[in-house]
């Protein structure tokens, strides 16, 4: 017998289908319209105490805009406690606000600052 013929060259790799171009995404609603500020909670303004106004100033702001104005202050003029940077270190303005305390942690902030909006 005849030696067996070798098995047929593999067919040619076939070429990757030719992706189809991606659509365009889809045009975007327009945008809109700004509602009116909301008198939320948060967005309402607040008076603010006399001590608590030597620390940041004394027109009437939003809750969440005081907060960041103290943060500021304490920024400002490094009162974290370089160790545990959840700790304010107090300084004369800050302890009026703070009911006399020397360090408080941030969350206490919240609440002692708290008493002086209303």
């Amino acid at each position: 017998m005849p030696p067996a013929k070798k098995a047929a060259a593999k067919a040619p790799a076939k070429k990757a289908a030719a992706k189809a171009p991606a659509k365009k995404a889809a045009a975007k609603a327009p945008a809109k319209k700004a509602a009116s500020k909301s008198t939320s909670a948060f967005n309402k303004a607040m008076k603010i105490s006399p001590e608590l106004a030597a620390v940041i100033g004394g027109d009437a702001r939003p809750r969440t805009e005081v907060t960041s104005a103290i943060w500021t202050y304490i920024k400002k003029n490094n009162l974290q406690d370089p160790k545990n940077k959840r700790n304010i270190l107090a300084d004369d303005k800050l302890k009026a606000v703070f009911g006399g305390k020397k360090t408080v942690t941030m969350f206490e902030m919240t609440a002692l600052v708290s008493k002086h909006l209303s």
